[in-house]
This record gives structure tokens, sequence and C-alpha cells, in this order.
């Protein structure tokens, strides 16, 4: 029977998602090598014989799940950002040449592909300068012509009309007209302020004459509304055929690409149209139809067809635009199509829209946060990238490393690591400290001993910022003893000099956990036996937790190592201390510990007794004063802060009642 294909429509095959097929695997279909010239439509006013579909079958994969009832988001997965040099050079060739050998020798010497992205680009580019824009369409109008779409078309007629080019605007206009091509309405808006702004009356009743008698872009849109009716309410078939030939029009490519848009809920119904009209010659398919097709197909449903168009438009030497990688490579992630967001990636990098740096990081971070973590993908994106004369930034790694983080896969961290210095990368000493404290803190012991012998292992001379963030690390994870052990490694192999920072978030976390005592022991130890100069810091907090936690002893002695260091001494902790808890004798011990001399300053003194006996302790104030020299007993402040006390108690007690 003829079309037979028909009732193998929606039959149920299998399917492979992560096989990619070579091109010697795709069936092309049996059209003639084509050159880049612009088709014209008007040779093809009659339609050629029904359509051959047998061919297509070993590519129709049908599900029996409808197709139309798969959503996916188009949203651009990554920003994408055409590099501002091509931009730049671009408009300095078409402002200094006009002859077209010459513009094409520039242009080929800086190895720049003329593409519909790169077109709509260039225009928006140079949109204030209408000479220049005139002469790069009239160049690509000769020699890339189709590779202008309405919407190039368009672009170019907002640029004359809003420049008050109104002979060239109107020339332009019966140039689309002849190529099916109309006038869209947010130009037309444009250009009528722009008419009505200088007075140009009868240009703004022409142009709304335009859209009164129907507008030949509504017209293409009205016919696009009753192909995809037909194609949507049959099965595909002979009679969908003859009555896709009853509309009695001619199909651009413009119109092809605005079909298969529409029928993109139904990439089955079409991917038929799309063949059935080059079959017919009725077009050429281009650049843009081809992209067109490619965003219908990128989806899970439909991946063997779109390999296979993908692949054979780039075996017509056409390219992939960025709008096309962005839709599609959002739907990939979306769907977790890791492998073929690589592939994709991959096709993109070979052609002349390549993808931002920003994608080569998009894509790690995906792979990393993935089950499982394929590095033989992560190392194919960094090859990808790498091979392409990119070179791998500190932000990029240390984006991959927070992905995995947030995962719980901070442990392959030096597996990927590797990875990446096989692409070039070496970590600078900050990114160094950022994955050293991530492992430490994390309480991956092993991981992060392995990290640090691989620091050595690649001849790096550890920075102390390492060490100290190692240090930092083990003790955010509460490991006190591993962190004392990396700090005595550290002294070993790079001295006491940066030893200031890590010695005193050691201090610091042995007083946290109430264990001031042993920060003690450990300060004094280093600073004894390796001269150790702890910063002053250090001492004032030690002193203080010390005093909190029954250490009396050990932070008077830590008084007479800060003078050795010419700190000066932290006295208001030890005031505190007597005034509240303390006894005479620690007060004594504390005043004799001040100073080398018999007794510190009479200053001192006095702030310890009115410490004292404003807290009440007027007898431990007594025997203080008993124990002090001459002196300081015979002191006239001394002697009148103690009868200014007496007086407040005498004032201050109840009558004697009789």
């Amino acid at each position: 029977m003829r079309h037979s294909w028909r009732y193998l429509l929606f039959r149920n095959c299998s399917r492979s998602h992560h096989r990619v097929p070579n091109m010697s695997q795709v069936l092309l279909p049996s059209i003639p090598p084509r050159t880049h010239s612009f088709h014209n439509i008007s040779s093809h006013s009659r339609f050629a014989p029904s359509f051959n579909m047998r061919k297509e079958l070993s590519v129709l994969n049908y599900t029996n799940t409808p197709i139309s009832c798969y959503s996916f988001s188009s949203e651009a997965a990554v920003e994408q950002k055409d590099p501002d040099h091509v931009l730049v050079t671009v408009n300095d060739i078409f402002t200094r040449f006009s002859d077209s050998k010459d513009i094409t020798r520039e242009l080929e010497s800086n190895d720049i592909v003329i593409s519909h992205d790169m077109i709509l680009k260039v225009l928006r580019n140079v949109e204030s300068s209408p000479d220049v824009a005139r002469r790069f369409f009239d160049w690509v109008l000769e020699s890339n012509g189709e590779k202008l779409s309405s919407k190039s078309f368009n672009k170019m007629l907002c640029i004359l009309g809003v420049n008050g080019l109104v002979e060239e605007f109107w020339s332009l206009v019966d140039v689309m007209k002849k190529k099916g091509y109309g006038i869209h309405g947010g130009v037309r808006d444009i250009v009528a302020v722009k008419f009505e702004k200088e007075g140009l009356q009868s240009d703004l009743e022409r142009l709304k004459g335009v859209f009164a008698s129907g507008s030949v872009d509504n017209s293409m849109e009205k016919v696009c509304a009753r192909v995809c009716k037909i194609v949507r309410s049959n099965i595909w078939g002979e009679d969908v055929e003859q009555s896709l030939r009853d509309l009695n029009i001619s199909f651009s490519n413009d119109l092809v690409k605005m079909v298969v848009e529409n029928l993109g809920t139904e990439p089955a119904k079409a991917l038929i149209f799309f063949r059935w009209v080059e079959e017919c010659r009725l077009v050429k398919h281009d650049e843009l139809t081809y992209n067109a097709m490619a965003r219908v197909l990128g989806r899970e449903d439909c991946i063997d067809r779109f390999w296979k168009v993908v692949d054979e438009m780039k075996s017509f030497g056409y390219e992939m635009e960025t709008e096309t990688y962005v839709k599609v490579l959002g739907r990939f992630s979306k769907r977790k199509m890791i492998e073929d967001a690589v592939q994709l990636y991959e096709f993109a990098m070979a052609g002349s829209n390549k993808p931002s740096a920003s994608c080569c990081t998009f894509l790690l971070r995906k792979i990393a946060v993935s089950k499982p973590l394929d590095m033989r993908l992560f190392f194919r994106v960094v090859r990808i990238f790498k091979d392409s004369g990119n070179v791998l930034t500190n932000s990029t790694v240390n984006a991959v490393l927070k992905s995995l983080t947030s995962v719980g896969r901070l442990g392959e961290c030096n597996k990927v690591l590797r990875v990446l210095e096989d692409g070039g990368f070496i970590a600078d000493d900050n990114l160094q400290s950022k994955i050293t404290f991530r492992l430490a803190s994390s309480g991956k012991k092993d991981e992060t001993a392995e990290f640090m012998d691989y620091l050595e292992a690649s001849n790096t001379n550890i920075d102390h910022k390492v060490w100290a963030s190692l240090i930092e690390g083990c003790c955010a994870a509460g490991d006190l003893e591993t962190a004392t052990g990396h700090f005595q490694t550290m002294v070993e192999k790079e001295g006491v000099s940066h030893a200031g920072y890590a010695f005193e978030w050691l201090v610091n976390s042995y007083c946290i956990r109430k264990r001031a005592t042993d920060a003690y022991k450990l300060l004094h130890k280093y600073v004894t036996e390796n001269e150790l100069r702890p910063w002053h810091s250090t001492y004032k907090e030690l002193i203080r937790k010390l005093l909190a936690q029954g250490g009396f002893e050990d932070a008077l002695n830590i008084l007479g190592l800060m003078k050795d260091h010419g700190f000066p001494p932290s006295v208001d902790p030890f005031i505190g201390y007597v005034s509240k808890s303390g006894s005479s004798d620690d007060a004594f011990a504390f005043l004799k510990s001040m100073t080398t001399k018999r007794f510190p300053s009479m200053s001192v003194v006095i702030r310890v007794f009115e410490a004292l006996l404003k807290a009440g302790r007027q007898s431990e104030a007594q025997d203080l004063l008993s124990k002090c020299p001459g002196y300081v007993r015979n002191n006239a402040d001394v002697l009148n802060l103690f009868c200014s006390m007496k007086s407040v108690q005498v004032v201050a007690a109840p009558p004697v009642v009789a």
C-alpha cells in the first residue's frame, strides 16, 4: 500500500538516549549538494509528486506517549555573549572598505563566518551608523543572501526608517514583498513615530495603508495558521498533502521555519512537514529552517532524530544558531541528559557561534552534581574547552567545588583537580586555601591528606595561608588533635614567622572547648622551644579564658611572656577576676607579677582596691592592704579611698533603736 509508513506513525520503537549516531550511520535524504545562495521560491510554483517518506522510517521512532503532552523549558541555560572584538572587527571592515572583494578578503583573514545570528548582532551593533549598516546588508544580500531572514530584513528596515532614509526604506519594502516578507508590527510602530515626528504625513499614511490592506507579514502568519491546522488535524497522508497543495501557496524558508516552530508540540509531524516540502522541491532548506527543526527536535523523546538533523545541517555547512544551542541545552540539562548536553557543547564549540566560557562552567557543575559523577564526561568538557584555546580560571574551579560540596561529594575533588590539571589548570594559593579548608572542615581526613600530598608532589611550595586554612578547617571540624599535629608539621617545614594566624585559631579553638589549660601548655611550648611570637590578641584572649576556666596561675605566667615580647600587660581581665572571685592572695600575686620591680605603679594598685571595695569585698581589700609594702599602706590616695568607703558605710548604716 502506498504511504504505508502512515500506519507506523505511532509505532513503539526502542531508542537509545545516549548514543549519538556517527555521520555514516545517519540516513540523509537524497538531495543533491547545495550551494549557499538564496533559494528563489518563485521557481517552485508547481507542486512535485506525492512525497516519498519511506526513507524516513528508520529515524521516525514514535512512542505510544502522545508527544504533545510533553513540556519543556526554553529558558536559556546560560547567558551567551558574542565576543565584542568580532563585532568591532566587522564594524571596522565595513567602515573602511566599500569594495566587495576587499570586504571578503578582510573577513576571511579575520576568520569571521557570516551566520544568521551574526547578521542580527552586527545590525544591532551598527544601527546608529546607517551607512555602515547599508554597506553590510547589501554585501550579505549579494554574497550570503540565504542567511537573510524576515527578521534580518525588518532590522535593516527599522534602521533605515529611524534614520530618516525614507526612499531606501520603501525600496527595501518592495524587495521584501517580492521575497514574501512583510513589515513586523514592532518595526511599523517605531517607524510610524519617526514619520509623524518628521511630518512625513504621506509616508505615514502609506505605512498605515500597508497594514489596512493586510500586510505580507500578517498574511504569512495566516498562511502558517492554515498549514498548521491541516497538519495537526489529520494523520499525515495523501489527503493532507492534497490539502496543502490546494492552498496554492509558495513556500519560503521563513514560512517553513514559522510552520515548524508552530508545530513544536508535535515534533513528529513537524519533521514530516520539514522533509515533505524539500522532497517536493518547494524549498531548499537553509540555516534558518534547519535550526528551527533542531529546536523542535531538541528534546528527550526525539533525541535520535535531533542528532540526525543536526549532523545533516553540519554536512551542508550550516551553523547552529546561538538561540538553538541555548534552548536545547536548557532542555537537556533540565531533563538531566548530561551526555547529550556535552555532545551538544562539543558540536557548538566546533562551529563559529561558540558558547561562552560560562557554558563550560555550567556543564562542569551539572556533571559534578549528576549521579553518578562521570569523570569521563568531565574530562571531555575540559578537553573541548582547552582545545578551543581557552584557559580554565579559579572562578570556574571554585564553582565546581561548590557544586561538589552541595551534594556531599567534596571528597571527589582530588579526582576533579587531576582532570583540571591535565587541562592546564594550576590552582593559585587562594584557591588552594579554599580547597584545603573545605576538605578539612568537612572532616575528610584521608582526602585532605591526599590533597596536601598532591600539592607537595606538584613541586609547589605550600603557602603559609594553605597551612593556616588546613589548621582552621580542622578546628572548625572540632578535631583539635589533628589540627595540633598539622601545626607542628607547619612549624617544622615553614618555621614560625607566619604562624601567628594559625596559632590564634588553634588557641581559640581549645579555649572554646573549655580547654584553656591545654592551650596554655601549647603556647608555652612553642614560645620557649620554637621562639613562636603569638599575636597580642592571642595572649589577651587566652588570659581571659584561663581566668574563666580556673587557670589563674597559668594566666599570671602569660604576663611574663607578654612582657618578653614587648606587649603591654593585660590588666583588665585580672582586675575583673580578683574583684569578683579572687582572694587577697590572688590579688597580691597579680600585683607582684605586673612588674620586675617591687610593686607596680600606684595607679594599678588603686584600681585593684577600687574594684574590690566597689564589689563589696572590704575584708579582701583590707587583707590585701595589710600585705602591701608600707609605702602603699601609707599612700594618701589609698588612705582616702578606704576612709571614703568607711564614711559611706556609716551614712548608710540604719539608726540604733533605743
